[in-house]
């Protein structure tokens, strides 16, 4: 198994379950961790033949700027959806980081694992 993967993607959105936290946009950190073969762009240098990383984290930062999510769980979910059915990837580890999110704690999250590690 060859995993490509993407550290501190920091993106702001919407989220939480108090209404302060309706009004204002939050800094979200992502860790991802994402299966895939990269035998074949080895071999032929070219980016259309690996999981293009920047595709990835454009999707993303998309997807979670326009979220409106109030559980980091319903988020974490949603974002290892997209990368299991949009992109070349057999199994996905997130580590979704909300900073701030609890006093006297530099962060707080949630990480899961969804797919088939091979």
């Amino acid at each position: 198994m060859d995993i490509i993967y993407v550290r501190d993607l920091r993106i702001d959105a919407v989220i939480g379950i108090y209404g302060w936290e309706r009004q204002i946009r939050q800094g979200i950190v992502l860790d991802l961790e994402m299966a895939t073969d990269i035998r074949k762009a080895a071999a032929s240098d070219g980016i259309e033949d690996t999981l293009n990383y920047k595709a990835v984290a454009k999707r993303l930062i998309d997807f979670v700027g326009h979220s409106e999510f109030q559980l980091v769980e319903t988020l974490a979910e949603k974002i290892t959806e997209i990368i299991l059915k949009e992109f070349p990837v057999t199994w996905v580890r997130l580590r979704l980081n909300k900073r701030g999110a609890v006093r006297g704690a530099r962060d707080v999250g949630i990480i899961i694992e969804r797919g088939q590690a091979s």
